[in-house]
This record gives C-alpha cells, structure tokens and sequence, in this order.
C-alpha cells in the first residue's frame, strides 16, 4: 500500500504557483518587470514606513520566494541535509497539518500520546483521521511517551502515521535517536513516524551529525519560534526524504511564509552566536528553576526544551494553583487533556525566576501539616 493520501497516488494535483525566484533559477536571469503577479508593488506604504522603516514595507509588497532557497541553502551548510530533503513552511503547525494532508485519508488511523501537543489532535480531526490515544508512561520521576506501547498500538491498527514529540510537549522528555529509530522499524512499512522536534535547538547533543539526517519513514519538524525567537513570523522546516518532500509540495500553500519571515530566519541564521548565548541561557535558567522548585518538594521530570512540567498529585490541585497564578497576573500552561490535567508546563524565561512570581504554586508545594 502506498504511504501517501489516496488522491496523490495519481499524476496531480500540482501546485500552480511556483513563483517569481523559481522562474529565475530556471532561467538562469533576472525577471525585472513583474507584471503577472498581481502585486501591489506600486504601493507607497508610507505609514509603514514610517512605523516599521523602508526594509519591511519593501518585503511587505511583493510574495517571498516558494521554495525558500536561501533559507535551505543556509540549513544545508548548518545540518548538511540534501537540499532536496528540506522544505521551508509557516513554522511547525502549518508543516504538521501538510504532512497529515501528504499522508492521510478521510478515516485514515492516526496514534498519538494522551495528552501531547493538542494540535495533533485538532489536524488529525479535521483531516477525518481515527485518532488513537496511549497512555504516557508516568511515574515519580518521570513522563515520557510510551515507544512500546505506541509501536504496538500503530501494528494492531494499522495506523498511517504515529506522532512523537522528542523533545515532548508537555513533559520535556527526551528520547535518544536510538531509540527513536527503533520506533520507527517496529512500524507498520506503510506507516510514517511525524517527528516533531520544535524543542530540537535545547538538546544537549543538537549540534550531533545526526541531527540532519534523512530517516526513512519519518518526518522531522522544526520551528524557529523557539530558540530563534521568530515565533509570531511563523517559519519552520521539515527534513524527509525527497520522494515525500516532492509529494507535499503538490498540495502546500506556496506563499504561506512571508518575504519578511524568510528575511528574519536567514538573518538569524547569519548570526548564529546570537542563537547559541540564548539557548544557553535558557537551559541555565531552566535547570536553576527547576532545581529551585525540587527543593521545595516538586516532582520536575527532566527536561531537553525551553520549559519544565510540574507534577502535582492531582487535577484538582494543578487546576487549584493555574487558577491562582492566573488571578495574579500570571500564565502558566496546564494541559487541557485529562490525562495530564495533573501538570502545569512553565516556560523557563527570566520572568519566572523573579522572586514571588510563582508564589501560589511554591505555597502549594509546602508540606501540609
């Protein structure tokens, strides 16, 4: 059985809109005058200009380059990817629903951890997938996503595509790639692993070679909203194998990903001490925060990602503490999935080592007479 939606399986569709920097590379010159896009290049964006200065409002006219190659040019020198494995999308969400509209059908069966990224779930049903849910592993110490236990249920239901967060979302764990890939061969052959990797950038191994490998079978999503910072500019890329980049290039949305987003990410990509100063203050704060609630008595599983769970002993408490912070000024994440309804996720910025800024959850911690 083909890996890919019924409908792909024949000769279209095919995207009609390759774009103006496509046709230059084709043409090997310049196109000066652009009179078939139906741009407003002609626009004087003078208040524009004057909020924002000449560099966005001339991004602002015209439609960024479809294929991103400056972007994935910029990527092969950094993971030494094939050019041809990458595709540039409107960060890691937009690459997810394309992947599930790649590989599924209406009815199609989909496995995922009970209480994950919830934006699985939400694509996967609008996509008229079956999702199926497995339980996380949970234990004093630990919360992680069950690769046994997910690997059986895609065989037992011959599921097209099983979903892991690696690093996970809400959790923070961590599976090596060892173990990654071992998922991935106890997979049905016609069943793709979607990898999400948008915490990639705050693994301790993230510079590893392996890191831009292609895996057969799978498909691994990165953001730049996370340790780039570009997050309301909405870009991410996916490596996978070439046949299957080509497939989702049939049905994507060519100009999702701004002139000025593809400008953002290859200036920080230009810069990228900037980017290794912030991931390493993140991870110090992360672990000082952590390590400030365990001496309170929290249990903090480890964490590989920009944030920390919270395991408290029970919903009604974790709904008891979001609710307190929250009516102090304060968002904290509490997943809104039941089976972990027990977690509050906080993002490890400098705002949550400020003294008091946690104080209803460090109130709840205190041992209870």
């Amino acid at each position: 059985m083909s890996r890919y939606a019924r409908h792909l399986d024949r000769s279209g569709p095919a995207n009609p809109f390759p774009g103006l920097k496509a046709l230059e590379r084709k043409l090997g010159r310049e196109v000066p005058h652009r009179l078939g896009s139906n741009e407003g290049l002609d626009m004087p964006h003078r208040a524009l200009k004057a909020r924002f200065g000449d560099a966005v409002a001339e991004l602002a006219r015209a439609y960024g380059d479809a294929e991103a190659m400056e972007v994935r040019q910029r990527l092969v020198s950094l993971l030494g990817t094939p050019l041809e494995a990458l595709l540039v999308d409107a960060g890691a969400d937009s690459l997810m629903a394309l992947a599930l509209r790649t590989l599924c059908d209406p009815g199609s069966t989909v496995i995922a951890s009970a209480g994950t990224y919830p934006t699985f779930r939400h694509f996967a049903e609008g996509q008229g997938c079956r999702l199926v849910e497995v339980d996380y592993h949970d234990a004093p110490g630990s919360l992680a996503p069950d690769l046994d236990a997910l690997a059986a249920r895609a065989v037992h239901e011959q599921a097209r595509v099983v979903y892991l967060a690696n690093p996970d979302n809400p959790s923070g764990h961590l599976h090596s790639d060892a173990d990654v890939l071992a998922l991935r061969n106890a997979l049905p052959e016609d069943c793709t692993l979607l990898l999400d990797e948008a915490y990639h950038d705050f693994r301790d191994d993230a510079d590893a070679p392996a890191a831009g490998e292609v895996w057969p079978g799978v498909v691994r999503l990165r953001t730049f909203s996370k340790a780039h910072g570009l997050a309301g500019l909405r870009i991410g890329y996916t490596i996978a194998e070439p046949a299957l980049i080509d497939i989702m290039h049939k049905v994507r949305i060519h100009y999702a990903v701004s002139s000025l987003a593809l400008a953002a990410a290859e200036t920080v990509l230009d810069h990228p001490e900037e980017t290794a100063q912030h991931i390493r203050d993140v991870n110090a704060r992360r672990d000082a925060l952590a390590d400030h609630l365990r001496t309170l008595g929290a249990d903090v599983p480890p964490s590989a990602t920009n944030f920390i769970a919270v395991r408290l002993p029970d919903a009604d408490l974790a709904a008891r503490v979001h609710r307190e912070l929250l009516e102090a000024g304060t968002l904290v994440h509490r997943p809104a999935h039941p089976a972990l309804g027990h977690v509050l996720r906080i993002s490890t910025l400098e705002d949550a080592l400020v003294p008091g800024r946690l104080a209803a959850l460090e109130r709840a911690l205190e041992p209870r007479a």
